[in-house]
């Protein structure tokens, strides 16, 4: 059969609202391995997009084959965005990516580009479309205070000292989640309020676009046989060598970066040189954790359009496609309404 012809690309469109324009901005959620990136390279080739990665592992530079970067063939076919901002050691915070996540949609609505948005990550996503509360900045000496009472004392320690503070807050976050409770009792005290009061506080949301939710979620055990590929494909694709590259350059094991999911024990191998057969089922385990956790977090995102299955599925991204399309056209027959009242 010959391949599927492409029809032309669409132009972005805006929508009126009152006399701010607000341009539709494409919101891909789901958890890793479920076709984000392939969906996105569809959308951004058909609806002339760019492509911005809401990811807090792809911020970092020389951590690529683990975190599932684009490939410099996707990043030379189509624009991405928000790839490799900081050295594995640097701290990177939601706020941060809000920060640079302005700045790159400002890039794309003045190319006249259709904003699309690859969300791994859900905190980064709601930081960008709902904005942040106005918590008090990091104090290191704090933390690391902190860090050392923890050390010394009896496992739960930060946990209770969180209860005493604010209950509320206790309540959310789980005693053995060190640097959550550590953020919360840090913004307690610098704060002088409790940190689910200063979460309630007014933070300013996304101005200029609209945001079109699209949400994948494959049958867990497909998605599930699909982490387990996906660790050998990346383990054969040169895993461990990169892993090797890092630590002969000397990024120190307690950077950032390290934390991810594999690094930590794929560093671990190569220093000890242990058996990879015990560390591979250990990787496939912690990512299938994360993927839940994922869709805990996007199950709980409003307006999300979900779609049973993979981004790469031709059936369901052409699905999408057309959903976007429409949304597109609805967006425009506004805007002209609009400019014709004026």
């Amino acid at each position: 059969m010959p391949p599927e012809k492409e029809s032309q690309p669409a132009p972005v469109l805006t929508e009126r609202a009152g006399h701010a324009a607000r341009v539709p901005l494409v919101a891909i959620v789901g958890p890793t391995a479920s076709g984000k990136s392939a969906l996105a390279m569809r959308l951004a080739g058909q609806l002339r997009g760019e492509i911005l990665v809401c990811d807090s592992t792809q911020v970092y530079r020389g951590f690529d084959i683990g975190t599932s970067k684009p490939s410099e063939a996707d990043r030379r076919a189509v624009r991405h965005h928000l790839l490799d901002l900081v050295d594995p050691g640097d701290v990177f915070t939601a706020g941060d990516f809000r920060h640079h996540a302005m700045s790159a949609l400002a890039e794309v609505r003045q190319a006249g580009r259709l904003p699309i948005l690859t969300a791994g990550t859900g905190l980064y996503l709601r930081a960008l479309l709902e904005g942040l509360a106005a918590a008090p900045l990091r104090s290191e000496d704090l933390r690391e205070r902190l860090r050392r009472s923890a050390e010394r004392r009896k496992p739960g320690y930060l946990h209770r000292v969180l209860a005493r503070m604010d209950r509320a807050a206790a309540a959310r976050i789980a005693p053995r989640d060190t640097p959550k409770l550590i953020r919360a009792i840090e913004v307690c005290v610098l704060s002088g309020k409790p940190i689910s009061e200063v979460h309630k506080a007014e933070r300013p949301a996304l101005e200029g676009f609209r945001a079109i939710k699209i949400g994948l979620t494959p049958p867990r055990t497909k998605l599930y046989e699909r982490i387990e590929r996906r660790t050998m494909e990346m383990l054969e694709h040169g895993w461990i060598e990169e892993v090797r590259g890092l630590v002969a350059r000397g990024v120190p094991p307690n950077a950032k970066a390290f934390s991810f999911i594999g690094y930590a024990a794929l560093r671990a191998h190569v220093h000890e040189k242990g058996e990879l057969r015990a560390v591979i089922p250990a990787i496939q385990q912690a990512t299938r954790r994360y993927a839940k956790r994922q869709m805990t977090w996007f199950r709980k995102e409003p307006g999300v359009r979900w779609y049973e299955g993979f981004g790469d599925d031709a059936a369901i991204s052409q699905q999408v496609l057309s959903a976007v399309r429409r949304e597109l056209e609805t967006a425009g027959g506004a805007a002209a309404g609009a400019d014709a009242a004026v």
